[in-house]
């Protein structure tokens, strides 16, 4: 059987990244050292965009006096950017000006980024997609990946069932209802080294709604340091989905990936953010993919090499990332009033949060149920005490009209976010009423066996 050669051009990235960052080579998976991004088309539209002053015939869109074609039925609609704006393709890493912006607003979120070193943002086509791409470019079958009891549930789809990962958990709250860092440092400590292992960590949490407070996040860092320096070679994605929703003073206020980035040589860490959440556009599906390692080479030659290959492994999955919705974000970003009318939803988010607390304070429903520790993000986890978390959620939809999540036997995700202040203590109500009909039906049940 004839086996198929890694592309020179393949090839010509790996040398640079081997040379510059060799535990960041280590680290890729076979697709990672297979991907580039091809010269040909692509290259020579960009060279002809610069040069072709006067006829440019490389583009594979159809234009008209100059402009990009389009039907007037569209148009009219987004009559607010321009056409250049709208129909033609972006380029494939995404609109220049956005990368840079959205390198610039995550230097204002995370103060702790400043003089560290990291790549310009690669535009991805929502976070689960940079999330596939990570996954792509670093996770071979049977390697290990680390993920809470607790998580969001398409981890195990991106990295799992697309890629093969060994999943390992550990416990997401320890005993104290805090992070459980011990458990994850005896998870690290359970792997041979030297090897690699994969790490998610998602804060805001995705279904818990926690977010680790600044004692906790160092603890988290020490742990990852220790496992480094005992030859465990991490690469660890950085979930920033719900980045800036924090509602407590004690919880560590930035992305982790500004305590990760440079933190040391055998710890490559990748943020994956976007608007999706920060900025309330669900539907646009833009996001970004951001690098940092700490090896003696030339650094930006590593973060040229996987813009590279990430953008290679665009090109050959879904092309390109959507025009107008980059173009809207830039828009955006550069309006007068955009910090401040965040700032109004962030008021809105934490007012519902303040909401769900108080209700939650009444002592008649620490008989039916228990909050996990929550202090963020969009959601918050119920623990059950004595009924099955899916028999109370069908009970709740065909009876009550509720719509809830079980992420667990006894566990029930709740959404705020998606709930007006004023409705929250209803819903609770209704929670209470309905674990005590469950129980009650499970009686007359168990009474007729």
């Amino acid at each position: 059987m004839e086996v198929m050669q890694i592309n020179p051009l393949a090839v010509e990235l790996n040398e640079v990244i081997k040379e510059n960052a060799p535990n960041l080579f280590e680290a890729l998976s076979s697709l990672g050292k297979e991907l580039f991004f091809p010269k040909g088309l692509l290259t020579h539209s960009a060279e002809a965009k610069r040069e072709a002053y006067r006829y440019n015939a490389t583009i594979g869109i159809a234009t008209l006096n100059g402009k990009p074609m389009y039907l007037r039925t569209l148009r009219k609609y987004i009559k607010n950017l321009r056409p250049e704006e709208t129909f033609p393709y972006a380029p494939t890493g995404g609109i220049p000006a956005l990368r840079q912006l959205w390198k610039e607003h995550q230097l204002m979120m995370n103060p702790g980024m400043e003089g560290k070193s990291f790549s310009l943002p690669v535009v991805t086509s929502g976070l689960t997609h940079g999330l596939s791409i990570f996954a792509d470019l670093f996770c071979d079958a049977g390697d290990p990946l680390l993920l809470p009891n607790m998580t969001w549930g398409n981890y195990r789809m991106i990295f799992g069932v697309r890629r093969g990962a060994r999943i390992l958990e550990y416990p997401f709250f320890d005993q104290r209802g805090g992070l459980d860092t011990k458990s994850l440092a005896e998870a690290l400590k359970s792997l041979p080294a030297p090897g690699k292992a994969l790490l998610v960590l998602n804060f805001p949490h995705n279904p818990t709604g926690y977010a680790p407070t600044r004692e906790e996040s160092a603890e988290l860092i020490t742990v990852l340091l220790e496992a480094a320096e005992r030859g465990l070679n991490l690469v660890v994605a950085v979930d920033d989905a719900y980045a800036g929703l924090i509602y407590e003073e004690e919880a560590f206020p930035e992305s982790l990936f500004s305590l990760l980035a440079d933190c040391h040589p055998r710890i490559t860490a990748a943020k994956i953010d976007g608007p999706t959440k920060e900025d309330y556009v669900w539907g646009f599906r833009v996001g970004f993919i951001t690098f940092s390692h700490r090896e003696p080479g030339d650094r930006l030659a590593v973060y040229e090499a996987l813009e590279k290959k990430v953008t290679g492994l665009i090109r050959g999955t879904i092309s390109k990332c959507s025009t107008p919705s980059q173009s809207l974000l830039i828009r955006a970003i550069k309006s007068v009033g955009y910090r401040e009318e965040k700032e109004e939803k962030y008021q809105i988010m934490k007012e519902r949060y303040r909401e769900v607390k108080r209700v939650l304070s009444e002592p008649r429903y620490q008989d039916a149920f228990q909050a996990y520790p929550f202090n963020s993000g969009y959601f918050m986890c119920l623990r059950l005490h004595d009924v099955d978390a899916e028999t109370l959620r069908r009970h709740l939809l065909k009876n009550h009209g509720v719509g809830v999540v079980a992420t667990g036997p006894r566990e029930l995700r709740i959404a705020f976010s998606c709930l007006e202040k004023e409705q929250i203590e209803h819903v609770f109500a209704i929670l209470y009423d309905a674990v005590r009909e469950v129980r009650e039906l499970e009686g007359e049940k168990s009474a007729k066996r």
